[in-house]
């Protein structure tokens, strides 16, 4: 076999390991950004998570919050539920609430402060088949309530999250501003509380502080991909310079990979 048919011959497959190599390294690179993102989430967690609630702001303040510089600051201030607009978003468990597993719902109701000016709690969590506010009618706070909470902001919807039902008042991401607008409430504030405090009469829904908790698996499958990478690398060298091969080749007989 000429040395050009030779080259043709590895042309094909090189091309093709070259591109599984390189999506396997880019896998691995991505996997430690994922982890190095992780980590920093898990730093702002603990640090905001522990510090006194500080007043919320007033409205004049809202727009100069922020997702990356706010979320998870704690918060008190004192509001009324409007426990006829309530909303509930169906959940199967919280990795920052271990006390919470699924199914159930977050209760999701706007209160309104002094001011005027709306904010939307997500009270807590019920279990399945507590969804009516009959069967938690102790739970329905009248009055002003002083809640202590985490700022947050709405949650994005996934590529496979069902659609809401508003007709049935079941949602499956915690968008507020959507929920708000779906039950005529507003203008809201551009961010949720998580409650954690005052537990209501009945203990439901359930507030609860919330504790960073985040797996954090990525360097383990960031080896696992370079792994594989190395383990792609060195078959293809084994292929390339084995007896078989190079008999075939100087024979010039198709090899197939």
């Amino acid at each position: 076999m000429t040395a050009a048919r030779l080259l043709r011959s590895l042309v094909v497959p090189s091309m093709a390991a070259l591109a599984a190599l390189a999506a396997l390294i880019w896998l691995g690179t991505w996997q430690l950004e994922r982890k190095a993102w992780k980590e920093a989430l898990i730093a702002t967690l603990t640090q905001r998570l522990v510090v006194a609630p500080d007043n919320l702001p007033p409205p004049a303040a809202w727009d100069r919050l922020n997702r990356d510089g706010d979320e998870f600051r704690r918060v008190t201030f004192a509001a009324e539920f409007l426990h006829d607009r309530e909303a509930l978003v169906y959940t199967a468990g919280s990795s920052l609430r271990g006390d919470v597993s699924g199914p159930g719902y977050w209760v999701f109701t706007p209160a309104r402060r002094a001011d005027g000016s709306l904010v939307m709690v997500n009270r807590g969590f019920v279990p399945e088949g507590r969804q009516d506010p009959g069967s938690r009618a102790a739970g329905q706070t009248s009055g002003t309530v002083h809640i202590v909470g985490a700022l947050r902001w709405p949650e994005a919807r996934g590529l496979f999250t069902p659609a809401d039902n508003p007709e049935r008042n079941l949602w499956f991401v915690r968008d507020h501003l959507a929920i708000a607008a779906a039950k005529g409430v507003g203008p809201m504030a551009p961010f949720f509380i998580d409650q954690e405090a005052p537990v209501p009469d009945g203990g439901l829904p359930r507030p609860g502080k919330l504790t960073p908790n985040l797996p954090n698996n990525h360097l383990q499958y960031a080896l696992t991909w370079y792994g594989l990478a190395l383990v792609l690398a060195v078959l293809f060298l084994i292929w390339v310079l084995s007896p078989k091969y190079r008999t075939r080749r100087e024979a010039g007989t198709p090899e197939q990979m």
